[in-house]
Order: structure tokens, then sequence, then C-alpha cells
């Protein structure tokens, strides 16, 4: 079956290189002065300032800062929670995008709603939502207790939270991506005997492989930086409930300011790490 179902096929690409508009050069290099500046005010500006202030007081304040136990509660918590909603999301992003662009079935838009629901709902009202559902005086609270299972201040509680919030990137990347496409190759596999696994494995991955990616980074990145939705519903409690986001804002309020920008500047260094990848897979995306 391996030689018989067709593969994607190669991106065909123009050997001239064409101009998006007919502008002079000054209004192009004001154009790029302008991105440039408003980039270095509101994003480099702001990132240089955290990695001085958390070197401040010297290498020993910074790593003392980083190797706190409660810090690394909090960054052990972190990576736990994204380790465990990015693969589900994932999963629900491919079966969503697949569902929508491969089918007609009455109430796709009213999906498609829902899927885009959490980027216009703010993250604290989706705390809230889940406190209300989960909590103690919520719909489901005296079930709950009765059984001695927590959700909310607890890791469950947690991790529906950013499952709520980061849903939609790997849905949302690939939607538009498998729309593009279209259902041709798919239907050509099985007039030629490839079955539901086959189809997937051999052509619609190999066709979306590098926007699955994407939107895996982009939901790796929100998970760990979430902040709105996990401070309703972890009560932030300092070495077990608390992710590092929270962690930094506990440091701050404290005004233990020094130990608030070393930890702001992991979480800084970790979306560096994730942005190092999404460079890397464009270049390969492009080549």
């Amino acid at each position: 079956m391996a030689g018989t179902v067709p593969m994607h096929a190669p991106k065909q690409r123009s050997s001239t290189a064409s101009t998006a508009t007919n502008e002079s050069r000054v209004v192009k290099w004001v154009l790029i002065a302008a991105a440039g500046l408003v980039m270095l005010w509101l994003i480099a500006l702001p990132l240089i300032v955290v990695l001085t202030e958390a070197l401040k007081r010297g290498w020993d304040v910074y790593w003392a800062a980083l190797s706190d136990p409660d810090a690394a509660s909090a960054l052990r918590l972190t990576l736990l929670v994204a380790a465990i909603t990015v693969p589900l999301n994932t999963l629900f992003g491919v079966t969503a995008a697949w569902a929508v662009t491969k089918f007609r079935f009455r109430g796709k838009g009213f999906l498609i709603t829902l899927i885009d629901l959490p980027f216009a709902v703010s993250p604290v009202i989706g705390g809230l939502i889940f406190v209300l559902v989960f909590g103690s005086s919520g719909w489901f609270g005296s079930w709950l207790s009765d059984n001695d299972i927590k959700i909310v201040f607890a890791l469950p509680g947690i991790i529906l939270a950013t499952l709520f919030v980061t849903f939609p990137f790997v849905a949302r990347e690939l939607i538009p991506l498998m729309e593009d496409q279209g259902t041709q190759e798919e239907e050509a596999a099985i007039t030629l005997g490839a079955k539901g696994w086959q189809i997937f494995f051999r052509v619609t991955l190999p066709n979306i492989k590098w926007g699955l990616l994407y939107g895996i980074i982009l939901c790796n990145a929100r998970a760990m930086g979430e902040f709105g939705a996990v401070s309703v519903v972890s009560g932030r409690i300092r070495g077990e409930t608390s992710t590092l986001p929270l962690h930094v804002e506990i440091l701050y309020n404290e005004y233990q300011f020094s130990a608030s920008f070393a930890v702001a500047s992991l979480l800084l260094l970790l979306a560096l790490f994730t942005m190092i990848i999404k460079s890397w897979l464009l270049r390969k995306n492009a080549h």
C-alpha cells in the first residue's frame, strides 16, 4: 500500500521574486524603522530590563532564587501541566480540524465558534467558570467533597483551566491549512483502497506536519505562561499549586524583586527557546 497511496505534492515556487508594492525606498525604510522602534520599545527593552534586574545583585542571588524549593516546585508544576495539556490539545486540535475540513455536518459553524471562544473570553472568566462548576459551592461541589475528589485549588483544576485557554491553538493553525488543501488527495487515496488511518498518516499528516508543529509550539508557550485562569483555580498555594507565573507575582508582592526577576528570566528563557524552535521550523518549511 505504501507504493500506491499518493503523497503530498511538492510545493511550486516561482523562480522570480515579486515586489509586494511599488513604494519608494524612503517609504520602505521609514516603515521598517517604525516597526523596529515599536518592537524595540515594547518587546526588546522589557526583556533586557528583566535580565538586567535578575542579575543586578550577582549570580549568587540569581542562582539562590532559582534553586529555592518553591521555585523548583513551581517549575515542576509548570512543566507537568504543559506536558499534560499540550498532547491533549494536540489530539483535540487534529480531530476538530479533521472534522471541520473533511466532513459536512449540521452545527459546523457552532463548533468553530466554540473553538474560537477562549480567544474572546477573558482567561479570568474561564477560571471562574471552573470554580462555579467544581468549587465547594459549585454545581458538583457536594458530590466531589463526598467522594474526596479535589479539583479546584489542586492540579486537576490547573490542568482544566490551562486546557481551556490553550485548546484553540492547534485547531486554529490547522483548519485554514487543511481547508486550503481540500480533499482531493484523500479522495484519490480512497479510490486506491486506502483506509482511514492509512489516509491520515500517509496523505493528511505529511501535508499538515509543519502547521501541526507550529500549533503545538504556540500551545506549549501559552500553557507555560498562562496566568489569569490558573490564578483563579489554583489558590496560589506556595510550593503546591503555584506555577512559575504565579510564583513571580508572589515574590514581587513580597518585595523580593531580585528573586522575582530571576524567576521571570527563567520564563523568558523558556519563551526564547520556544521562539528559536518556531523560527527553525519556519526555515525548514520555507525550504
